[in-house]
């Protein structure tokens, strides 16, 4: 690798987002030196590709130690995946400030994440509420640039089935077409589209905070 790479430490690289944005950082991008952070290994080989196994309790001190330039997270479950509420928001709440936090600590200027459309702390919903608390974390940082995307229902070829999201999805056809002009926003949108706007988001350094709505996201991603 040369010294002019970016080196983006990426996390969720094992979810739907994730996995999409190495194949195409990989595939696309000479500028970039991709390590993923993940608990179990992975079968990705290439050259400008490494990857650390290790348990979540102890990733703060990896992030730290690899002082990324930038960071990519794509962490994400849900509340039936993860079994409880609590579990669910160590993930989505307390997992993603801490890589935030070790990211920030390592001297990370740039910090990329993956949240969802409608993300509010004061939301009656207890996902949206948990999302919304992340990306107060996230914003608490004051990275030199921070990008949050909000995707709408992620559409794509997952591990594990969900019945209430494949319905969802089989409908998402006929309801994009009725979601016109502010709408837009509440639209489906496949996960390679999200992973690539948040590609071209690595690409920019300009410094600030930049929240992305899900048509904003199919604008960077090139399908609006």
């Amino acid at each position: 690798m040369t010294s002019d790479m970016k080196t983006v430490l990426v996390v969720g690289a094992t979810g739907l987002v994730g996995s999409a944005f190495i194949r195409q950082a990989l595939a696309d991008d000479q500028n970039l030196a991709i390590h993923a952070l993940v608990r179990r290994a992975t079968t990705w080989q290439h050259k400008r590709y490494r990857e650390t196994v290790a348990a979540t309790k102890d990733w703060s001190q990896v992030i730290v130690d690899d002082s990324p330039d930038a960071t990519f997270c794509a962490l994400g479950t849900t509340i039936k995946a993860a079994g409880s509420k609590e579990a669910f928001r160590a993930v989505d709440f307390a997992l993603v400030a801490a890589v935030a936090e070790a990211a920030r600590g390592g001297d990370c200027r740039q910090f990329v994440a993956i949240s969802s459309g409608m993300a509010d702390a004061s939301a009656r919903s207890f996902y949206l509420q948990t999302k919304g608390a992340a990306e107060d974390a996230l914003i608490a940082q004051e990275f030199e640039r921070l990008d949050i995307l909000r995707p709408g229902l992620l559409r794509g070829d997952r591990q594990q089935f969900r019945l209430g999201e494949s319905l969802a999805i089989a409908a998402s056809p006929l309801m994009d077409l009725l979601l016109q002009g502010p709408l837009k926003n509440f639209r489906s949108i496949h996960a390679d589209d999200v992973a690539r706007a948040a590609l071209k988001l690595l690409r920019d350094d300009t410094p600030g905070l930049y929240i992305h709505e899900n048509s904003a996201i199919a604008e960077l991603a090139g399908t609006p």
